[in-house]
């Protein structure tokens, strides 16, 4: 299911990769979407496996941060047993690269010139902005 870029021209929905999504819930920790393939006519597509994502969220400072990760599974109870593990580690992932995000964008800063007349503010000479 990865996101590909493509220009409105190409918007269509691809007939041979069709799937079913039935939702599942304990109403407490997450979700698990089960994607159960069918044909385009809606009828079972026996030559393509059932595929189980799970869904969580964490709390940041800017509000709920949706997480949501491949669980390989064959069945939707192996796929409820593997779920912890899963969304452990996705949710590790997201944290490093918000953590990584967060260092990228401190370090991108705008200071002050810190060479100038001390005045700040100014574009002219001994005054305006510099990156680090």
């Amino acid at each position: 299911m990865a996101a590909e870029k493509k220009s409105l021209e190409d918007l269509a929905m691809d007939s041979s990769n069709l799937y079913k999504e039935e939702t599942i819930t304990d109403r407490k920790v997450g979700t698990i979407r089960t994607l159960i393939p069918v044909k385009s006519d809606g009828s079972a597509d026996d030559s393509r496996g059932v595929e189980f994502v799970g869904e969580t969220q964490i709390m940041t400072p800017m509000g709920a941060l949706p997480i949501n990760f491949q669980i390989e599974a064959k069945t939707l109870d192996e796929a409820v047993e593997k779920y912890g593990d899963a969304g452990k580690e996705a949710v590790e992932k997201a944290v490093k690269e918000l953590q990584q995000m967060r260092r990228e964008a401190a370090s991108s800063i705008v200071l002050p010139d810190s060479m100038g007349s001390g005045m700040g503010g100014g574009a002219g000479p001994g005054g305006g902005i510099k990156l680090p």
